[in-house]
């Protein structure tokens, strides 16, 4: 179902009802929801958002939280933190795996470590990153940024969705993929559509370029295509696929390249320090999309409060058919494909 706007596409999308948004709306935190008995993975979980959106799902009585760290000893340590901030009356497993996503290697074995979990129940991918100066990924040879926070975010995507199936079989109740997204993927000044027509939107954003920030909102209109795609494939009875948003924010390490910068560090000085949140006021806004109950829970399937309007055109319906054949043949070799038609068959 498309959703209905009280104002247009371009409107919601707009730098300037970004802004008045950030300003006069504070999310609250969300409550009256049971996570007992129920397993989560947090992705960018030692910090900033992913390290608050799992203090939050503890906060919730969720049984078993899985941080997916590339620095594990840093994961370690936010697992203690977090055991430490437990109620007295309550126990939770927290464990700390392995995940790089700058190598599909290691996504590949998070997925096939995620199948051996007795259920999971909720996945909330967080982690991406904004490098200070281009890079290039030396195993894939894609844009490190578009490696991360798309494709290598994508494939776990896809490989922890058995999981999820098998999950929301045995309980009756669907399972959820929540993708931490950005307003800023309708600013970004890469056009996607002309990339598309001249045969290749990830050899598009594979070429030279200096402006490491809008390759960041690229990456993120990237996500928000395939997040539609994938809920279009994926029915919401097996698997609720959304996005949230949690804004601007004061003590994210997000920007800790290009943060550095006298330009950001002057924007943050005027506006972010002015009118962001802390992290733990961010993350509620992914903790709502990550567990909302069934009866509206499935109203945002394949949503995302602000997509970027030209998601919603003819144009970007053939821009997002060129993208996702892009990337299922880039991760062909995770038989992507193949898992989503098992899942899709198997969803009756």
């Amino acid at each position: 179902m498309e959703p209905a706007f009280e104002v247009s596409p371009e409107q919601q999308a707009s730098v300037g009802r970004y802004m008045r948004q950030q300003y006069f709306y504070k999310p609250f935190e969300v409550r009256n929801v049971s996570l007992a008995g129920k397993t989560a993975v947090v992705t960018g979980s030692n910090s900033g958002i992913g390290l608050e959106s799992s203090r939050q799902l503890l906060r919730l009585g969720l049984s078993k939280l899985i941080l997916a760290v590339r620095d594990e000893e840093k994961g370690r340590a936010a697992a203690a933190e977090l055991s430490a901030s437990l109620p007295a009356n309550h126990t939770a497993t927290i464990e700390v795996w392995h995940l790089d996503l700058c190598v599909y290697a290691s996504v590949v074995a998070f997925g096939q470590r995620a199948e051996s979990l007795a259920r999971l129940d909720l996945a909330v991918l967080n982690a991406a990153f904004c490098p200070a100066a281009r890079r290039v990924n030396p195993l894939t040879r894609h844009d490190d940024t578009i490696q991360v926070n798309y494709l290598s975010t994508a494939l776990l995507a896809l490989l922890l969705l058995p999981t999820l199936h098998a999950t929301a079989k045995r309980t009756g109740r669907p399972g959820r993929i929540t993708f931490t997204q950005s307003e800023a993927a309708a600013w970004t000044k890469f056009d996607i559509a002309r990339a598309a027509a001249q045969g290749s939107v990830l050899a598009a954003l594979d070429r030279p370029h200096n402006d490491t920030s809008d390759h960041m909102f690229a990456s993120k209109l990237l996500g928000q295509s395939f997040v539609r795609a994938l809920a279009r494939r994926v029915p919401a009875a097996v698997v609720v696929v959304n996005a949230a948003s949690p804004g601007m924010v004061t003590d994210s390490r997000f920007d800790r390249e290009t943060g550095k910068t006298w330009f950001m560090k002057f924007f943050r000085l005027l506006v972010v320090n002015r009118i962001g949140n802390t992290s733990a006021v961010a993350a509620r806004m992914v903790v709502d999309a990550a567990v909302r109950e069934d009866e509206v829970g499935t109203e945002t399937h394949g949503q995302f409060l602000s997509m970027a309007p030209i998601v919603y055109t003819d144009e970007g319906e053939k821009v997002s058919a060129q993208l996702w054949k892009e990337t299922m043949d880039e991760l062909a070799f995770a038989n992507a494909e193949g898992i989503l038609d098992e899942v899709s068959s198997g969803a009756s």
